[in-house]
């Protein structure tokens, strides 16, 4: 939020803005968030599979159906429209892609797993969340959160909401922030080599 509004008052290149976000970010993962980062993933094989089933379900609807992200419901006022924040200088920008790539794949996961399934599923349940269990199953907490979750993803809320749903089923059974923060790397990692490669930038809002 904080970065968001600093953009208002001072406008930075794509390269500087990647640098500042990047680095934010991280200091406030290593300075708050380590200690309760857990990475162990004790499901390697079903969780990888989900990350790929993630991937397949964000981007099935633009492929199947020609023109289905310009639809009303995903192209509006409230939810914006599909496009990228990228200039077309910084899509053609190799340090600016993998900056975006690091942040998309190493960052983005830990940040949002820690936020999403990790606290506030857990809050919604008892504001004392540290004395819930992970992946503890309530229906008020697991459906509020996959609307949130999907509320953030702008134009893609229908997919993100599939995807936070899936998230949530997950983290219900696997119990685990190690395998949610990886399910979420593979999702990233893919759909950032896809966005790449295909030059579909329009995925990076």
């Amino acid at each position: 939020m904080g970065l968001l509004a600093l953009h208002s008052v001072l406008p930075l290149s794509d390269l500087a803005d990647q640098i500042l976000r990047v680095t934010v970010m991280t200091a406030a993962l290593w300075f708050f968030a380590r200690p309760v980062i857990d990475l162990r993933v004790r499901h390697w094989a079903a969780t990888i599979a989900i990350g790929v089933a993630v991937f397949a379900v964000w981007i099935a609807p633009d492929l199947l159906i020609p023109g289905y992200r310009h639809f009303w419901l995903f192209d509006n006022a409230v939810t914006g429209k599909a496009a990228t924040s990228l200039s077309t200088g910084a899509t053609m920008s190799w340090p600016v892609l993998a900056l975006r790539m690091i942040r998309a794949v190493v960052i983005v996961p830990i940040v949002e797993e820690l936020f999403w399934r990790a606290w506030l599923m857990r809050w919604l349940i008892d504001n004392d969340f540290e004395k819930v269990p992970l992946g503890k199953y309530t229906a008020q907490a697991f459906w509020i959160v996959a609307v949130l979750f999907a509320s953030e993803h702008g134009s893609y809320w229908d997919v993100g909401l599939a995807a936070g749903i899936i998230y949530n089923w997950w983290m219900v059974r696997a119990r685990s922030l190690g395998d949610l923060i990886l399910a979420h790397a593979v999702t990233n990692f893919i759909l950032s080599a896809y966005v790449i490669a295909a030059g579909k930038w329009e995925y990076w809002l």
